[in-house]
């Protein structure tokens, strides 16, 4: 097979989201930051971390998103998302974990609210401070192939060597239309990697390995395992790139992006409680 064939054998359907302008709220509409909308009996999740001012406490989790399930169906030409109910994203963005340690579980959680007859907007927390109450912002929604970075087509075809010519492939199989927007925000498809290929970090750090210095102690048959099933076990969720929305900017790192990864196995079983985030910038 030609670098291109082989990169067409790996094309995905992805759900684009695009970050649009200001919105204003309608119950169970996809969009977002504002108030989430939640069944009577939701408890806003926390997270006990240590922030940038090294000062650790349980703080709430931000609301980032929510995805109206019946919108994103005509848009999941593979039918991996419900095709009812309410998606919401939440993390921790004063913490902003990186996902490579254990101890980042729960600093990100993913609900699906089957019921949207059941819902209601929530009130922010608290002890929720103000620069974590994020403005209200409209998402539209496209579908759109997608294609493996570099790292990930390496672990695939570890036997390939020539960047220059993936690259080539790459480009014209993800020629951009004029009016696509430049963020990287999508559900499903391939990730827009930044550093390094994330399944096999994802399956180790959720088995209780720390990666914060490499994988020096993890038993090389854990490592080539993870390796060699990873990609076959995980998938992408969610990947939000920078927001920017007038005089709002909410940005990981430096110019990075966050990711949700999910097993498809949890996924087919709607265990959306079993996600794992990775934050990878510049």
């Amino acid at each position: 097979m030609s670098m291109k064939e082989k990169l067409e054998s790996l094309g995905k359907n992805s759900i684009q989201l695009k970050i649009a302008r200001k919105e204003t709220y309608k119950l169970g509409a996809t969009r977002f930051g504002g108030k989430p909308d939640v069944p009577p009996d939701f408890i806003w999740p926390t997270y006990e971390g240590e922030s940038y001012d090294h000062v650790v406490k349980d703080r709430p989790l931000t609301f980032l998103a929510q995805l109206n399930c019946a919108e994103l169906a005509q848009f999941d030409a593979e039918h991996l998302l419900p095709d009812h109910g309410l998606l919401s994203f939440f993390y921790e963005t004063d913490t902003q974990c990186w996902g490579y340690d254990p101890e980042d579980k729960g600093c990100a959680r993913v609900y699906w609210f089957e019921d949207s007859s059941a819902l209601s907007a929530a009130s922010f927390p608290a002890d929720m401070e103000e620069d974590f109450k994020f403005p209200m912002v409209k998402i539209k929604l496209d579908s759109k192939p997608s294609y493996p970075s570099w790292q990930d087509f390496s672990e695939v075809f570890p036997d390939e060597k020539d960047d220059d010519a993936f690259n080539n492939a790459w480009d014209e199989l993800t020629v951009k239309a004029p009016e696509d927007p430049e963020d990287r925000s999508q559900l499903l498809g391939w990730p827009d990697v930044i550093e390094n290929s994330m399944f096999s970090e994802c399956d180790l750090v959720t088995q209780g390995y720390y990666l914060g210095n490499g994988w020096i102690k993890i038993p090389k048959e854990v490592s080539q395992r993870a390796k060699e099933s990873a990609l076959d076990r995980w998938m992408l969720l969610l990947q939000l790139d920078t927001v920017e929305c007038g005089d709002f900017e909410l940005m990981f790192g430096d110019c990075g992006h966050i990711y949700f990864y999910i097993t498809k196995e949890d996924l087919a079983a709607r265990r959306f409680d079993r996600v794992w985030l990775i934050l990878q910038c510049c």
